[in-house]
């Protein structure tokens, strides 16, 4: 009985594997080149479509969002707290210093 590659009885000859490997590297290969491309030209019309509605360009109304404000005011309240725990720790090491001999 001749052993055939492909029949199924698991033997290969044995250059076919490493053709089959190449074969299937360059598909993957071009594969992945093109999911790159499709997805780089995704994300080209998604940032054009974004660019070209004011409402979401920011363009609808200059000035600050109410959102930015919030987020500007938490950053300030959040700088105070900051300050006012560096004070109290000031505070209480001059208030009781440590004295070593």
């Amino acid at each position: 009985m001749v052993s055939r590659a492909g029949s199924g009885s698991g033997r290969s000859a044995p250059c076919g594997g490493a053709a089959r490997m190449e074969v299937t590297a360059a598909v993957r290969a071009s594969s992945a080149s093109v999911q790159e491309k499709l997805t780089a030209g995704l994300t080209a019309a998604t940032v054009a479509a974004t660019l070209v509605l004011p409402e979401v360009a920011e363009a609808a109304f200059p000035g600050l969002s109410p959102s930015l404000k919030n987020f500007l005011l938490s950053i300030v309240s959040g700088g105070v707290v900051f300050a006012d725990i560096a004070g109290a720790v000031v505070a209480v090491y001059n208030f009781n210093p440590v004295k070593r001999t």
